[in-house]
């Protein structure tokens, strides 16, 4: 295989992708299935060990500190070392992203803002509309979304209890996946694969019972 066609490659592949195929109906034995919302409702504070892997080789495992608040659509996150060192902190709100702390290699900017599209995809419901709910191929209940920025968000459950959120672009090619825990707690393990030039992985761990902040502090 000659180096042009290496380079047009990925190119070819992105054109011949499709969204995939929904049949519509959100009926089973003539009850009506909701549409899976895994997300946060309330102010919540999450610690997760975190593992990070590119080229399917793990790179860093950290501690990932996460507040969001989906009222206000904040969230701020930091990452420690094992040791306790912060070695990134950020925050963002419907105004844009504030950076307190980014030592090297978090130190782009870039990877301030993935981070935290990342956090965003994981946690905050999107604004949007849900456009279509049906079946996948696979037999996945799913909802779809048409985001306002361009793309659609798909979000399934599986048999098994599993929730699945995945991002496409605008011509249907798969952009992030997220796998949540089955059962009482989806945030209990969390696996999310980006697909880019350089594809990457998270994987994240709870460590600490999640504590919902606004009771917290109201003494509850």
């Amino acid at each position: 295989m000659n180096l042009r066609l290496l380079l047009i490659l990925p190119l070819l592949l992105a054109s011949c992708s499709s969204l995939p195929e929904i049949r519509p109906s959100a009926v089973v034995a003539g009850k009506v299935i909701a549409c899976p919302s895994p997300f946060v409702a309330r102010k919540t504070l999450f610690i997760h060990a975190v593992e990070a892997a590119a080229a399917g080789e793990t790179r860093a495992v950290m501690i990932g500190v996460t507040v969001a608040d989906p009222a206000s659509r904040t969230l701020s996150c930091a990452l420690m070392s094992p040791e306790g060192m912060v070695l990134f902190e950020a925050s963002r709100n419907p105004s844009g992203i504030q950076i307190s702390r980014a030592l090297p290699p978090f130190d782009e900017e870039e990877f301030a803002r993935g981070l935290l599209d990342d956090i965003e995809l994981i946690f905050f419901e999107p604004p949007e509309p849900v456009d279509r709910a049906g079946f996948s191929d696979t037999g996945r209940f799913v909802c779809r979304r048409r985001l306002q920025g361009g793309g659609w968000l798909d979000v399934g459950k599986d048999g098994d209890g599993r929730v699945q959120i995945r991002r496409y672009s605008k011509g249907g090619t798969l952009r992030r996946s997220v796998a949540l825990a089955a059962g009482a707690n989806p945030y209990a393990a969390i696996e999310l694969q980006a697909s880019e030039w350089i594809g990457y992985s998270l994987s994240m761990t709870l460590v600490e019972p999640e504590a919902v902040l606004d009771e917290a502090l109201s003494g509850k």
